[in-house]
């Protein structure tokens, strides 16, 4: 387990304040994050760093309070992750697990926060049902998930003509939902899906024999309802078969800047996405890039590494407002307050915390850049135009979350 404190202690305090301090319990973050696997590009070290400068941020305005923030790789294994969050919550002192790209995992963690009364707030793990059939009342969802990802891209696909779908699906909980979001914007919008193929999680490098099937389906579109290093290497490998140049659309449901980045602008120009965060969006966002790229040279923050940053943050400014005390006796106390109070950031503008967990925030419609357009280095993303807050997100009355009545 690697570990990284970070304390907020001002030395040219007065002796009462530096003696509250010391006696004071630390409010303690723990980053629960993929360092070598499929979503190591996308949340990795640079979901350590976005909370890490987040805490940093914290430090300026409210010295008084000690953080610490620990980081853990969960080796995208749900029981590893649980084992982990068990004992950083029952034995280690943590008040917040953050990340956890891994939605099974999500689910789990989200419980064991309700029964400890602890704060998950989840970034990378991306199914709906995170604030849908398992939503709770001590775990929040912030930056995206599997039903605001595919909106607007399915959406544009089939008013553009790509009525006939073929998915190939990550064959776990998040590939699951993000194709069963993602097939409800096709039927709604008069289209068809002809077929599926489910590609085993994780460990699946080849989808050769998926792309067949998919082309062989006679479909318009193959949607890829999966993320990471297997959408990379899906989006490659149709590529390869000569799948776009035959005419067939390839859409991401869950297509992130570093995707992009691995599989280069040449196999990717043209894709449609969405994402809630670019690095190159605003002044705002550009400040924070380059703030990133100090700590990780040759990268940019991508919407979950944004995203860190600012739960995080939204998290100690919510301590800060119940008091430490009270916000490590009941992690509850601090998600009420997070939900009562509306958010602005320079990273994701205004937005807010539903009843049921949900973050709301605009999203983006973006289309990737040919290499001809692009003139610097993760220069990727032309904007097309921007998805409000409130059309952005699945309604709250759809997503039978326990916590709402209906």
């Amino acid at each position: 387990m690697k570990r990284r404190s970070i304390i907020a202690a001002g030395l040219a305090a007065p002796l009462l304040s530096r003696r509250s301090f010391a006696q004071q319990k630390p409010i303690r973050v723990g980053v629960l994050t993929d360092m070598a696997g499929a979503y190591a590009a996308n949340t990795g070290k640079g979901s350590v760093t976005g909370a890490q400068l987040a805490v940093e941020d914290f430090a300026k305005s409210h010295p008084s309070i000690k953080v610490e923030l620990v980081s853990a790789d969960l080796q995208l294994k749900p029981d590893v992750a649980l084992a982990i969050a068990k004992g950083w919550y029952a034995n280690e002192g943590v008040d917040l697990i953050t990340d956890v790209p891994l939605s099974s995992a999500a689910f789990a963690i989200g419980d064991l926060a309700k029964s400890l009364d602890k704060v998950a707030i989840f970034t990378g793990g991306a199914s709906a049902d995170i604030t849908g059939g398992h939503c709770g009342p001590n775990h929040m969802h912030w930056c995206y998930d599997t039903w605001s990802m595919p909106h607007g891209v399915v959406a544009a696909t089939v008013k553009e003509g790509g009525d006939s779908w073929f998915f190939i699906t990550a064959d776990y909980a998040f590939g699951h939902a993000l194709q069963s979001d993602a097939a409800g914007f096709v039927t709604a919008g008069g289209g068809k899906v002809l077929g599926q193929a489910l590609a085993p999680f994780p460990g699946t490098t080849d989808f050769s024999s998926f792309i067949v099937q998919a082309r062989a389906s006679g479909a318009k579109v193959l949607g890829l309802a999966n993320g990471g290093g297997d959408t990379v290497n899906c989006i490659k490998q149709a590529a390869e078969f000569g799948l776009i140049k035959g005419g067939m659309k390839v859409a991401g449901m869950l297509v992130l800047l570093h995707d992009v980045h691995g599989m280069g602008l040449e196999a990717a120009q043209g894709v449609s996405l969405t994402e809630p965060f670019y690095w190159d969006l605003n002044a705002g966002t550009r400040a924070f890039a380059q703030r990133f790229a100090k700590l990780m040279p040759g990268n940019m923050p991508g919407s979950v590494h944004a995203a860190q940053y600012s739960c995080v943050l939204n998290y100690l400014q919510a301590v800060a407002a119940v008091g430490v005390d009270k916000a490590k006796a009941s992690g509850k106390a601090v998600v009420d307050h997070i939900k009562a109070t509306p958010t602005d950031d320079a990273l994701f503008g205004k937005g807010a915390v539903r009843a049921d967990g949900r973050k709301i925030h605009d999203m983006h419609l973006f289309e990737v850049k040919s290499p001809a357009q692009s003139k610097s280095p993760w220069d990727y993303y032309v904007h097309k135009r921007v998805i409000p807050a409130a059309e952005a997100f699945r309604p709250l009355s759809e997503g039978k979350c326990p916590l709402i009545k209906v």
